[in-house]
């Protein structure tokens, strides 16, 4: 016998994923995938019959039910709350409105978005400035319109102080800290660190200025963030850097932003489903928050601010898509007529190489976060066939163009409608014109009326910003 010894292993055929198991045990599959075949009452095959293949829905009543939920999870907690739309989350025209008719004012982080809210009748007074780089132009007007402008590092800081020289009336500025909290990784690119004491020696030189004044404390600890003990300690630090500026300027900064990320029911790639069972409902990160500011005697309780996005519009987001062909399946699926449990389990594993795949009309230029987020899909018909492993490939002319590697579905037909879902936060600000158009975008309204907020590109679109040279021209 030999001292040696070594640990168990699993072997690759088996797969190391945490539902290795389920994709191999053929009775854990279910007899068909539930079908999406309406949203808001609107059947989906109609949609894309008016508005065309792929398309992104939005359902206003999604967003303003998650508004008022939010206000409601706060406001019943803690009295003095204040509620900012973020505008990178998705900048449509409509969507941003159904936000501020919510009463959400409004957050960018850049003057495309600083300008997108003044256009669509924000007043300077209702916005906060934040971002990493803010150019001066922009910086002059923000000031000048009383926007909140939070200043992210010394450099700015320094042109800052500089544009209000000539300022007869004080500016609003805040500052953005970052922090350990608990949570990784630490957003250190953002604000003034707090643990040296660069934050608090920013926070005093600005509470001095008779030329600024300082507004705001903010911090944003990251993004889809699942553990809402990590804004407890976020707000008590907050509180303690705002009681130790007081101390030395006599200067009680008025208002507290906690940002955002809390996270939406999405779940990332190899979590467990469903995600209810991940995911904390809002409930629990206003209780973690306002508990902290409930301890403070009521005169010195701040203006809590939260600067929501993700959380608010990622579920009300859909994009529809059509099969437009059957990829890699050599071989007919087998009925329960032809194949015992046992067999039938056996084929699905030696299939793994040759699984079925289904190309679509849309392509992951349009959905940017796939890369993290295993985003649902879902048949608008009922297909009531054994499901099957199922790789679902983008339209793109590039290899990496696979938008779920693997997703049990039904055998489906040339022309069947899937349904992606939640796409509502990030996927179309940061969509890309790349080989095809972009498609359009429609609303559907409280009355269950699907309007079109944003027709398909056209080429003038693209070609608009280009320039010829003269000796390229043909003539």
């Amino acid at each position: 016998m030999t001292d040696y010894y070594a640990t168990p292993t699993i072997s690759s055929e088996l797969g190391r994923s945490p539902e290795a198991a389920i994709d191999r045990n053929y009775l854990s599959r279910g007899g068909f995938v539930p079908p999406l075949p309406s949203i808001d009452g609107v059947e989906v095959r109609r949609l894309v019959r008016e508005f065309g293949s792929p398309l992104f829905v939005f359902s206003e009543q999604d967003m303003r039910g998650k508004a008022r939920r939010a206000k409601e999870a706060f406001g019943n907690r803690y009295k003095k709350v204040s509620f900012a739309w973020s505008y990178k989350t998705n900048y449509l025209n409509a969507v941003c409105q159904i936000f501020h008719s919510e009463g959400w004012l409004a957050e960018v982080v850049s003057q495309f978005e600083y300008e997108k809210a003044r256009k669509l009748g924000i007043a300077g007074k209702d916005i906060i400035f934040n971002g990493p780089h803010k150019p001066r132009e922009i910086l002059e007007q923000a000031l000048s319109e009383g926007a909140v402008v939070q200043i992210d590092n010394w450099d700015e800081l320094n042109l800052i102080e500089t544009i209000v020289e000539k300022y007869k009336k004080p500016a609003q500025v805040g500052i953005r800290l970052w922090f350990d909290c608990g949570i990784r990784p630490i957003w250190t690119k953002f604000g003034f660190a707090l643990a040296n004491g660069e934050a608090a020696r920013a926070a005093v030189r600005l509470a001095k200025n008779p030329k600024v004044t300082l507004h705001t404390l903010h911090t944003h600890i990251g993004t889809y963030i699942l553990a809402p003990e990590a804004y407890r300690v976020a707000a008590q630090s907050m509180v303690a850097l705002r009681e130790q500026i007081y101390l030395e300027t006599s200067h009680l900064v008025p208002c507290l932003n906690l940002g955002g990320g809390i996270p939406s029911y999405s779940l990332l790639h190899g979590m467990p489903k469903p995600a209810e069972n991940v995911i904390k409902p809002i409930e629990e990160y206003a209780e973690a928050i306002t508990s902290v500011l409930n301890m403070l005697p009521e005169k010195k309780r701040p203006l809590l601010r939260m600067e929501l996005g993700r959380h608010l519009v990622d579920e009300a987001g859909y994009l529809l898509t059509t099969v437009i062909a059957m990829k890699g399946h050599d071989r007919p699926a087998p009925t329960t007529a032809d194949l015992s449990a046992r067999a039938a389990k056996e084929w699905q594993i030696m299939q793994e190489d040759s699984k079925r795949g289904l190309l679509v009309d849309v392509g992951i230029n349009f959905l940017y976060t796939a890369a993290w987020f295993e985003i649902g899909v879902w048949p608008s018909r009922l297909v009531n066939t054994q499901t099957t492993p199922t790789r679902l490939y983008g339209d793109l002319c590039m290899a990496i163009d696979v938008i779920r590697e693997t997703v049990d579905l039904p055998i489906l037909d040339i022309g069947d409608v899937l349904t992606l879902h939640p796409v509502g936060a990030y996927n179309f600000t940061q969509s890309m014109q790349f080989i095809d158009y972009r498609p359009a975008v429609i609303l559907i309204n409280r009355e269950g009326k699907p309007e079109l907020i944003r027709r398909r590109e056209i080429l003038a679109d693209i070609n608009g910003p280009e320039l010829m040279p003269a000796h390229l021209a043909r003539r």
